[in-house]
């Protein structure tokens, strides 16, 4: 997903509503609610879920037989109390939005939107002599917008794993960068920085479109798999009604993933899996690591 801005957290804890519920006795019925209200924490406004995810609406709808209504959320921070409120009962969200938000509303996780080749990498110039993690000790490093899951956490767990302490080895500079990394890539070039952490396509592209190569600007280390983005469900929603969504999610994932890439071509060829709560743990201990441990606990 679209990473934004985590400098503030206004997060409102506010005594919640519980919203009414039909369950059938019969299993073979899905539980109905009067509808289904559903955000994307990186969809700015109501436009833009409409353009972007009509599809994905219009075949959730069918699949669930429950009416789905967009819900518009500015950024993840604004979820926490709608969910808190029962104003929303489905979101999607980015995985380190995922575990401050099951932190501070509870939100269940319900399935896991798989992406190919998610990974982090730290690149280099080619002049600079830097040839290892452990070499960036004293030195730059250049990420965008502060715990963004592939360029900040993932960046940082690849420190991590190197040996050095992201607080106190070297300086992080995080960009508020509406371009997901262009401005990242320049500052490397102009010798600004000594080292630049990105999601793995991102590289890749900024690099052939501008007409430089990998060589010149190798990648010093790649990371494992990153963590889903996930469908997080209201934990005011009941257990059966949870269980059979994602049950009938993934029953009909063909079809839904028709909607999702038609918002945004990055998930072509990724899945719809079953969603655990564990699968996240590499993003809380990098929060940890980093000072930021109290959002997350």
């Amino acid at each position: 997903m679209k990473r934004r801005n985590f400098l503030t957290y206004s997060l409102l804890f506010l005594t919640g509503c519980t919203t009414a519920t039909n369950t059938s006795n019969d299993k073979k019925t899905i539980p109905k609610l009067k509808k289904l209200r559903f955000a994307v924490t990186d969809a700015s406004g109501l436009e833009e879920l409409e353009q972007n995810y009509g599809k994905f609406k219009d075949d959730l709808q069918e699949v669930l037989k429950t009416d789905v209504e967009f819900y518009p959320v500015v950024n993840y921070t604004a979820a926490t109390p709608a969910l808190l409120q029962n104003q929303v009962d489905l979101v999607l969200a980015g995985p380190s939005e995922y575990v401050i938000l099951h932190s501070r509303a509870k939100a269940i996780p319900v399935i896991a939107l798989t992406r190919l080749r998610y990974r982090s990498v730290i690149a280099v110039r080619a002049d600079s002599g830097i040839k290892s993690l452990a070499q960036l000790k004293g030195k730059t490093i250049v990420v965008t917008n502060l715990a963004s899951t592939a360029s900040h956490l993932g960046s940082m767990q690849l420190l991590i794993e190197a040996g050095l302490n992201p607080q106190s080895d070297l300086k992080v500079v995080v960009l508020d960068d509406k371009t997901h990394g262009k401005q990242a890539l320049e500052a490397l070039k102009n010798g600004e920085v000594d080292a630049w952490g990105v999601v793995i396509y991102r590289y890749e592209k900024y690099l052939q479109d501008r007409g430089l190569s990998q060589k010149d600007f190798p990648a010093i280390a790649r990371g494992k798999l990153l963590p889903n983005d996930v469908f997080i469900a209201n934990s005011q929603l009941t257990p059966q009604f949870i269980h059979t969504m994602r049950s009938q999610m993934l029953a009909n994932q063909d079809k839904l993933m028709e909607g999702i890439i038609a918002a945004e071509s990055k998930f072509k060829g990724g899945s719809l899996v079953a969603a655990n709560d564990s699968d996240y743990d590499m993003i809380r201990q990098v929060y940890r690591a980093i000072g930021q441990g109290e959002y997350i606990d």
